[in-house]
């Protein structure tokens, strides 16, 4: 099988998925704004259901999936290059020749894994739909590179893990805050997520799981992130204790200045100032958020 044959395949695979379980969240896309929308934020965070509720708006809308083209590029299948990239395009038209292409809607699912993917975006944007849905994970995807990168074309969206709200709603917790009964639960729905926090996959794990999945998203975060994006890998040891650091600190002033000779006095040569670049990584990745003065 050829490469445009697995997007043709992909393309309609897709449009035999069920969307049992896809659940909304606060955060709704607009459908047709005319812009380019990207989606980013912290991994596992939800970004890949959010387009699905998009597409599940615009199916009850237009009654079939034939104006719809969703790409996950994390797909294994998906060994390929900025040149190939083009396919999508051709893979569809050969499948639907009949179809207005520029009524087409794309939704490109991590695509900041494929080098290149901004300007075929632009040139899709430009020459064949408006209608374009992107998300992206890590620190190649920040919503100031977006904007630089698409040059005005793009309205920008930050997913993050579930609001307590919307953890209430999942977990089928009615917010009533005025029955005793419903208060018990919330109390007890409030103790696990400040332990578990509100990413929406804990919601359906076993307790034995939950630390193990937070721990993999946490390495995830780290190694590929932070080690690959800003090649830290030589002061991995450093930033794992620059990181616990912090997190022991959480709710109270950090003196960055204080880490600096704690480290020194452990035998580390560092410069001060690679504890405020990595304070910004961190940040980029949605590990931490700085609360400055």
């Amino acid at each position: 099988m050829n490469k445009k044959e697995i997007f043709q395949e992909i393309i309609k695979n897709f449009q035999e998925i069920s969307f049992k379980g896809i659940k909304s969240r606060e955060l709704i896309l607009p459908l047709d704004s005319g812009k380019i929308i990207t989606v980013s934020g912290v991994r596992r965070s939800g970004k890949t259901y959010l387009l699905l509720d998009a597409v599940q708006r615009l199916v009850k809308k237009a009654g079939n999936f034939k104006q719809i083209v969703f790409i996950n590029f994390e797909d294994e299948r998906l060994e390929i290059g900025k040149n190939d990239l083009d396919l999508i395009i051709r893979a569809y038209q050969e499948l639907y020749p009949e179809q207005d292409i520029s009524k087409v809607y794309f939704f490109f699912d991590e695509i900041q894994n494929i080098e290149g993917w901004e300007k075929f975006t632009r040139r899709i944007y430009d020459s064949v739909s408006k209608h374009i849905f992107i998300t992206g994970s890590n620190a190649k995807f920040l919503s100031k590179d977006i904007s630089t990168t698409l040059r005005g074309r793009s309205l920008n969206y930050e997913m993050y893990p579930l609001s307590f709200s919307e953890f209430l709603k999942f977990s089928k917790v009615s917010a009533d805050i005025h029955s005793s009964k419903n208060r018990a639960k919330i109390a007890a729905k409030s103790k696990d997520y400040l332990s578990n926090g509100g990413f929406p996959e804990l919601l359906s794990l076993e307790k034995t799981f939950l630390l193990k999945t937070l721990q993999e998203y946490f390495d995830v975060m780290l190694f590929r992130d932070i080690i690959e994006r800003y090649k830290r890998k030589t002061h991995a040891h450093l930033l794992k204790y620059f990181i616990k650091r912090l997190l022991s600190s959480i709710s109270t002033p950090v003196s960055i200045h204080k880490i600096y000779n704690e480290l020194k006095s452990q035998g580390y040569k560092i410069d001060k100032n690679l504890l405020y670049e990595l304070i910004e990584e961190l940040n980029s990745i949605y590990l931490f958020f700085p609360l400055r003065k």
